[in-house]
């Protein structure tokens, strides 16, 4: 079942779901947020709620679209309690993507991230089902920061580089007594300032504190073990850029169960009510393969198993003439 969400004419936010080709409003008023938080009250799975709910006429889903009513397949009524996090050096191949980001760099810095690389190899992927090694972590913001289908990504008046990274990203909601619960799965940008990362591998924190975008439609269940899809960026009609976007655990160091493990483990994140948006990581970057996107271009990230594409262009927002520090006032 694929589930996603727009804004009708009266500003209320209405759900959608498919399991075919066709899509369908699910008879309630509540958005997917509210609806997820009741279900783990409850304790009862999304596909049953909506199965008992029933579902009114089919709607044109690629016409709301087109027209911009499109949300990301959950927010938070708060936006500072939803968070945007993900995971690096995950996928097989993103040793070798990394490195080509930082040729020329010193060999030092290359080996910490092959070192971090092999030990999700060796043990990402425990056969006992106990924890294994941690990953690469970071942050990129809060609810502030998601932006919707079809909207602009931005890169600000400080950035180097706007460039995406094709990612499937796991949905959560914290329960009432702060267990964490799956939403479901969605394809997501992990959009990021590629060339400032490229300048010293400690600038990471820095290079992905920038808006992010997830859907149109999320996966309820089970990642597949195999999800092969495209990533491209279009530069009026012509496409600058196309690559096989691999992800799911058989192209994975890590399960996504450690990769989850370890970011619910800190008390931190099991706040009651909160989101999460924690995405997996990636392989495939335009960057790595020497291309600087410009205003305008396009990103588009689909796979089959996700419903339609995900598409957002890009704004360069204008770099002043000289820069300007960020005042702070004291009180």
């Amino acid at each position: 079942m694929l589930l996603s969400q727009y804004r009708k004419t009266d500003g209320r936010i209405q759900i959608l779901a498919r399991d075919g080709t066709e899509a369908f409003e699910v008879k309630t008023d509540q958005n997917l947020y509210d609806l997820a938080l009741d279900c783990a009250t409850k304790g009862e799975g999304l596909r049953d709620r909506i199965a008992s709910l029933g579902l009114n006429g089919a709607v044109d889903i690629e016409r709301l679209y087109a027209e911009g009513h499109l949300l990301p397949p959950v927010l938070h009524p708060d936006p500072a309690h939803l968070h945007l996090t993900g995971t690096g050096l995950t996928h097989l191949g993103s040793a070798s993507t990394r490195a080509s980001m930082h040729a020329g760099a010193k060999v030092e810095d290359e080996t910490d991230s092959m070192k971090m690389f092999r030990m999700g190899i060796e043990n990402g992927k425990p056969a006992n089902g106990a924890p294994g090694v941690q990953p690469e972590w970071f942050y990129k913001g809060n609810g502030d920061a998601l932006v919707a289908p079809g909207a602009p990504l931005t890169s600000p008046t400080f950035g180097l580089d706007g460039g995406e990274e094709p990612e499937i990203a796991g949905i959560y909601i914290i329960g009432d007594d702060g267990t964490p619960f799956r939403m479901g799965f969605a394809i997501a940008n992990e959009f990021s300032d590629h060339v400032l990362e490229k300048q010293n591998y400690l600038y990471l924190a820095h290079s992905k504190l920038r808006p992010a975008s997830i859907g149109p439609e999320m996966l309820v269940g089970d990642l597949p073990e195999d999800i092969r899809g495209k990533s491209r960026v279009r530069r009026g009609d012509e496409v600058l850029f196309e690559e096989d976007f691999l992800s799911g655990e058989a192209n994975m160091s890590h399960t996504i169960a450690n990769l989850e493990h370890h970011h619910f483990k800190y008390d931190l994140f099991r706040q009651p009510g909160d989101v999460h948006v924690h995405m997996f990581g990636t392989a495939t970057l335009s960057f790595a393969k020497g291309l600087s996107c410009q205003e305008g271009d396009v990103f588009e990230i689909e796979a089959p198993e996700f419903g339609l594409p995900l598409r957002n262009p890009l704004k360069q927002l204008p770099v002043p003439a000289a820069p300007e520090m960020a005042r702070v006032t004291v009180l």
